[in-house]
């Protein structure tokens, strides 16, 4: 977001913080920052429906701020480091408390990557 329209930059930075703004996606950036996951390991953390983790999860793509990988017949997630709001996702997201422990959860209950 190095434009040099201030407007524009503020009109962005909004924007982001705006799909921010909700705890879900905000949590899924977090564990998006260190790691790939799939929308049925969101169902499994969040406790909800695919319908509704794919919304979350396309308005994050939506903006560019994730990526995805497919991988046979599934699609992996991960933080879009060539969105040109990369680093302001990256300063955000160094106030926001870590969100390995969901990881560490879902692998001790042997749900990572449970669609394979």
């Amino acid at each position: 977001m190095t434009n040099k329209n201030s407007t524009s930059n503020l009109d962005k930075a909004s924007s982001i913080m705006k799909l921010l703004g909700d705890k879900t996606r905000l949590t899924m950036i977090k564990m998006l920052q260190k790691n790939e996951c799939c929308v049925c390991e969101f169902t499994a953390v969040f406790q909800a429906s695919q319908p509704a983790i794919s919304q979350h999860v396309r308005k994050l793509k939506d903006a560019g701020l994730v990526k995805e990988n497919r991988k046979g017949q599934w699609i992996f997630y991960s933080l879009n480091e060539e969105s040109e709001a990369y680093e302001f996702i990256q300063s955000l997201l160094a106030y926001i408390p870590e969100q390995d422990q969901k990881i560490k959860d879902l692998e001790n209950q042997g749900l990572r990557i449970i669609c394979e």
